[in-house]
């Protein structure tokens, strides 16, 4: 197991499925935006499922150990899919879980289109320009839309998913209004939207969007989702992912 983890990396148990990831501080770290979405997708059970940005392939093992029958984990950064991949093979999912090194702005050659049940994405939340930019280039971009834009991300989904094939996204609620849009133009109809809260009282901190290639009109609009409960600890929903108990992660 330990082979499998080069210097300066450290080796985070996910605390859930007994899954382990390989992770390094000086690149972009998952967060519980990521376990969010993971769990927001109905149970991908014999699904062929695209992960877009996979990053360190959480959210990919993930629904591999939720039931999908095959995933495909696009990123980027180079260093990323290292890591990714051994992960994969740390968690012996190597049947199920894929990770490829592309660009998801030019899919043409490397994944069929219309063949996908279902796609997700955790992308960049911010434009170029917006906020305080990482200096660190593997964390920038994974935050800022430097090497794709949410239209770059749901033409991907849009290219990739089947017809009445899903896709699924978790990203910032300030962007709603971008993000109902862009789907609805890709025909990617928005059918499931939740609202994720700190706490009581506060702004919503995420948004979790499902749409449907090819369907009407007319969002299920869920329940509100609590990080915390009101004496700070995570509530019963948060800790129901993690059979075990405890963090995984955080939520900035």
């Amino acid at each position: 197991m330990q082979s499998l983890v080069n210097p300066g990396e450290r080796l985070d148990d996910l605390l859930i499925h007994n899954l382990k990831i390989i992770q390094h501080p000086d690149e972009f770290c998952f967060s519980l935006d990521a376990i969010l979405l993971a769990h927001f997708v109905a149970a991908p059970v014999q699904c062929q499922v695209v992960d877009l940005g996979a990053g360190t392939g959480v959210i990919s093992m993930l629904l591999a150990a939720r039931g999908a029958s095959r995933v495909t984990g696009l990123e980027f950064n180079s260093r990323m899919v290292d890591m990714a991949r051994r992960s994969v093979r740390l968690n012996c999912l190597e049947d199920k879980v894929a990770i490829l090194e592309a660009d998801l702005r030019d899919l043409r050659g490397v994944l069929p289109a219309g063949e996908s049940d279902l796609v997700v994405s955790n992308p960049p939340y911010r434009p170029v320009g917006s906020g305080y930019t990482n200096p660190r280039d593997g964390v920038a971009m994974a935050r800022h839309e430097l090497t794709a834009t949410l239209n770059d991300v749901v033409a991907a989904a849009r290219y990739l998913v089947r017809y009445r094939g899903r896709f699924a996204m978790v990203h910032l609620p300030e962007r709603v209004t971008e993000i109902l849009m862009a789907m609805n133009q890709a025909d990617l109809e928005p059918k499931r939207l939740q609202w994720v809260y700190s706490a009581s009282g506060r702004k919503p901190k995420f948004l979790l969007v499902e749409g449907i290639r090819g369907a009407k009109p007319g969002v299920d609009v869920l329940p509100p989702l609590f990080i915390y409960d009101d004496k700070g600890r995570y509530s019963s929903e948060i800790l129901a992912y993690y059979p075990k108990g405890g963090d995984s992660g955080t939520d900035e």
